[in-house]
C-alpha cells in the first residue's frame, strides 16, 4: 500500500467493525423524524455562524457553537453516515486525533492538556462537520462567501483605523526601530498578527470569487474584496502575514497556470509559467523597496538579533529545542496551557515568558513530538496529492469550482509559512478557517473514489 493511501479501502472496515456498525444506529430515528431533512441545513448554519461570529465574539462563545457543531455531526453521523463516505484523510486526522490523546494521558501536566485535548476536539469536529456539509457544492460556495463577506466587514474596519489612527493595545513594534509611530490595524481581533493570519486566506478567496461568481456586480464586488484584504493585510505590518501572503501569490499564480496551461499557445507552454512566475516575485520585490515603511519592516526580518521581536523568538526557539529533546517522542501534551506549565523550566531569558512556540512546527513537535508531527505531515501529504488530483479532472472539464480549490491550497501553503515565525494558527479565529480549508479539500471527490461510493 503507498504512502498516499490511494488504495485504502475503508467502506470494508467499516462492514466488519464493531466501531463501524455503530454508523448508522439512528437510521431508524432518520426514517420517521421530520427533523431528519433539515439537519444538512442546521449543520450548514452552525458552520456559518462560526465563520461570522469568530472575528467578534470571545473564545468561549465560539467554543459553545462549536460544541453545538459537535453535537450535530455526531447525531448526523449516527443517523446516516452509511450514505456517506470517508477518506484516508479523515484516518489521519483521527489519527492526529488518537496521538494528541495519547500524548495526554503521559503528558507530564495531564490536566492542563485536557484543556488543550478539548479545544482539539472541537476543531477536529468542526472539520468533520464543514466537510460533510460542503459535500453539496451550493453550500461550500455559501459558507464561501460567507467568509468573505466577514472578512470585508474586518478589513473595512482595519482601514478606517489606518487613515484615523488606532491605540495600540500592545507593544507590537520595536520601540527603538523607525517605524514605532507606525499605525499597525488589528481591526475587531486586537492583535495585527492576528488580523493577518484571519485574513491571509480572504486575499485568494476573493480572486478566485472573480472567476467562480457570475454576473457584473458579484464579480465587482470581488475585486473590492480583493483590494480591501489586501491592503488591510498589509496594513497589519506582520511580517508573518506578509510572507504568508507572499508565499500564497505564488502558489495560486501557479497554480493558475496550471489551469490555463493547455489553453495556452505550444511555445508558451514550457516557459509561460516560469515568466510570469518570475515577474510576480519581480513585483513583490519592487513593491517592498519602494515604500519606505515597507521596506523597513521587511528589511527587519534579516535582523537576526538586531530587532527585539527576532531576538525574542530566537530565545523561545531554544527554549522550546530543550522541551522537545527532554520528551522528543509525544512531547508534553496538547494546548498552550500545557505549554505555559511547562516553558519556564526551559526558558533562556527569565525576564520574559513566552504563550507558545512562535512556529506552528516547533509547537506540534513540543505537544506531540516526533510521532504527532510525522502524522501531521503525512496529513499534509495527503491534502495535497488529493487537491493535484481533483484539480486535474476539475480542469478537465472546465468546472470553475476548481478556483476555490486552487484558492485553498494557495491559502493553506500561506497559512502554513506564516506558521514558520507566529502560532495565531492555534487561536479560534485561525484555527477554524485552517480546518476549514482541509473540508474544503476533502469535499471534493478524485472520480474513481466517486465512481466507487
Amino acid at each position: 500500500m503507498g504512502v498516499l493511501l490511494r488504495e485504502l479501502e475503508l467502506e470494508g472496515w467499516r462492514s466488519h467493525s464493531g466501531v463501524g456498525r455503530l454508523l448508522g444506529m439512528l437510521q431508524g430515528w432518520q426514517e420517521k423524524s421530520w427533523l431528519w431533512r433539515w439537519v444538512p441545513a442546521m449543520g450548514g448554519w452552525l458552520v456559518g455562524l462560526v465563520l461570522v461570529l469568530a472575528p467578534f465574539m470571545p473564545s468561549g462563545m465560539i467554543g459553545m457553537l462549536l460544541m453545538a457543531g459537535a453535537g450535530l455531526w455526531l447525531l448526523w453521523t449516527l443517523a446516516g453516515e452509511r450514505q456517506g463516505r470517508w477518506s484516508p484523510i479523515h484516518l489521519l486526522v483521527l489519527s492526529y486525533w488518537g496521538i494528541a490523546l495519547l500524548a495526554t494521558v503521559l503528558s507530564p501536566v495531564p490536566r492542563a492538556a485536557v484543556v488543550g485535548l478539548g479545544k482539539l476536539s472541537l476543531y477536529v469536529l468542526f472539520f468533520a462537520l464543514a466537510e460533510r456539509v460542503m459535500r453539496d457544492e451550493r453550500w461550500r460556495s455559501r459558507l464561501l462567501t460567507v467568509y468573505l463577506l466577514t472578512a470585508l466587514g474586518v478589513s473595512v474596519e482595519a482601514i478606517r483605523q489606518w487613515l484615523f489612527g488606532a491605540e495600540p493595545l500592545a507593544t507590537w513594534t520595536d520601540p527603538e526601530s523607525a517605524l514605532a509611530n507606525v499605525t499597525r490595524v488589528y481591526s475587531f481581533l486586537g492583535n495585527p498578527n492576528l488580523l493577518a493570519g484571519y485574513l491571509l486566506p480572504s486575499v485568494p478567496l476573493s480572486a478566485a470569487a472573480i472567476a467562480v461568481w457570475r454576473g457584473t456586480l458579484p464579480r465587482v464586488l470581488a475585486v473590492v474584496m480583493l483590494g480591501m484584504n489586501t491592503a488591510s493585510l498589509i496594513l497589519t505590518f506582520s511580517r508573518g502575514g506578509w510572507l504568508g501572503l507572499a508565499t500564497a501569490t505564488i502558489v495560486g499564480v501557479g497554480l493558475l497556470g496550471f489551469w490555463y496551461l493547455p489553453q495556452l499557445p505550444y511555445r508558451w507552454r514550457r516557459w509561460g509559467v516560469p515568466l510570469l512566475l518570475g515577474l510576480l516575485v519581480a513585483t513583490l520585490v519592487g513593491s517592498v523597496v519602494s515604500v519606505p515603511a515597507l521596506r523597513e519592516r521587511a528589511g527587519s526580518i534579516f535582523a537576526a538579533r538586531g530587532d527585539s521581536s527576532n531576538n525574542f523568538r530566537i530565545n523561545v526557539w531554544m527554549g522550546v529545542q530543550q522541551m522537545i529533546q527532554a520528551r522528543p517522542w509525544l512531547g508534553i501534551g496538547p494546548g498552550n496551557v500545557a505549554f505555559n506549565q511547562i516553558y519556564p523550566l526551559y526558558q533562556v531569558n527569565v525576564r520574559f515568558t513566552a504563550l507558545s512556540a512562535y512556529s506552528i512546527f516547533l509547537e506540534l513537535l513540543v505537544e506531540v513530538g516526533v510521532i504527532g508531527f510525522g502524522v501531521f505531515l503525512w496529513l499534509l501529504l495527503l491534502v495535497g496529492d488529493r487537491a493535484w488530483q481533483c484539480l486535474g479532472q476539475l480542469r478537465a472539464r472546465n468546472n470553475p469550482q476548481g478556483f476555490w480549490l486552487m484558492a485553498t491550497v494557495a491559502t493553506m501553503a500561506g497559512m502554513l509559512t506564516h506558521g514558520l515565525v507566529d502560532t495565531i494558527w492555534f487561536r479560534p479565529e485561525v484555527a477554524t478557517l485552517w480546518w476549514l480549508m482541509v473540508a474544503i479539500v476533502v469535499s471534493f471527490v478524485p472520480q474513481q473514489e466517486n465512481a466507487a461510493s
